[in-house]
């Protein structure tokens, strides 16, 4: 599995909020549920994103918007309209008086709003929990990805929005993995543009895409520059050289990064000892993952897995995840 298709692995919702809003101008609504991501679809009409601390975009009928958590912000239809709605976590639904919406905006089965024939209709699906989107991949990710409606299966979209209408048996399983393959979809088309991060590029070249495959496929192998020199077939210096160039780290940064992260998502996912995730990516130990890991993130593997959130230590770099700053 390459960090790509490893990346798009990490959605897995589990009992994810979708929900139809059906809405008539002026309003506006202010997300504060702390989710860690969110898509939003805009199925007619349009809307305006207006984060805290960015200038607002504007999102056009079709458009599907990636949003990065925690944070919080606003979807109006103008950017000057204030919250008439906050979105609390748990999705509690309340004016900004604190009076419960959930019941006066009820429109039928996952829907809410103003107006049933409303402007503009959103299709939201928020990834509520920490541990259904990997760390790895939120680290990757700008707060907003915009993406038009013809770089996005139509089809997919159309799908979700029809059983997101409809409450059957196992609907809840089926929206799930229906918000899954939209948003992994959505993630892929983003991820295919110029601003994608910089290790994305770096797979077509023969040379540091061979070695990027070999590091993420065996991290439990004991790797020197010379050893992956050798066996990718060139010669050391001319490995360190352009894999430093085109992946912006060198090779053994870029895989201490990679085994870490690992790491991150098999605390989260799955219930393995974290001596055996330590063999798994490459650390002899328990305490040398720990120590690794409390630099590099800040936190313990256990309290990591406990669910506290990561940080960044201030003695290894970060991996350039973001895409800032390249030249593509």
């Amino acid at each position: 599995m390459d960090a790509l298709a490893d990346l798009l692995d990490g959605p897995r919702a589990r009992g994810a909020f979708v929900m139809r809003s059906l809405l008539d101008p002026p309003w506006s609504l202010r997300i504060a549920d702390r989710a860690p991501l969110a898509v939003i679809v805009v199925t007619r009409g349009s809307a305006w994103f207006v984060p805290d601390d960015a200038e607002p975009t504007r999102l056009g009928t079709g458009a599907v918007a990636i949003v990065r958590g925690p944070d919080a912000y606003v979807v109006a239809d103008d950017p000057g309209t204030p919250p008439r709605a906050i979105v609390h976590p748990g999705q509690t639904t309340t004016t900004p008086d604190g009076e419960l919406l959930c019941e006066t905006w009820d429109l039928g089965v996952r829907s809410w709003g103003t107006d049933p024939d409303g402007a503009t209709a959103l299709l939201t699906g928020t990834y509520e929990f920490a541990g259904t989107v990997s760390e790895r991949l939120l680290r990757a990710l700008p707060p907003l990805a915009v993406l038009d409606g013809d770089q996005v299966d139509a089809r997919l979209l159309g799908l979700l929005v029809d059983e997101s209408g409809r409450d059957a048996p196992g609907q809840a399983a089926l929206l799930d993995r229906l918000l899954d393959l939209l948003t992994i979809a959505a993630l892929r088309a983003w991820f295919a543009r110029e601003r994608a991060p910089r290790w994305y590029h770096a797979y077509a070249d023969p040379m540091v895409g061979q070695a990027l495959r070999l590091l993420e496929h065996n991290p439990a192998t004991d790797w020197t520059v010379a050893d992956l020199a050798a066996a990718v077939g060139v010669s050391r210096a001319a490995l360190a050289r352009r894999f430093t160039d085109l992946v912006g780290e060198p090779p053994i940064a870029y895989l201490t990064e990679w085994r870490l992260a690992r790491a991150a998502d098999l605390l989260r996912g799955t219930d393995a000892t974290v001596e055996s995730i330590a063999r798994q990516v490459g650390y002899g130990t328990a305490f040398s993952l720990g120590a690794a890991f409390k630099r590099r993130y800040g936190i313990s593997p256990g309290a990591h897995r406990r669910g506290a959130n990561l940080t960044s230590g201030d003695d290894e770099p970060a991996m350039d995840l973001t895409g800032s700053g390249t030249d593509g």
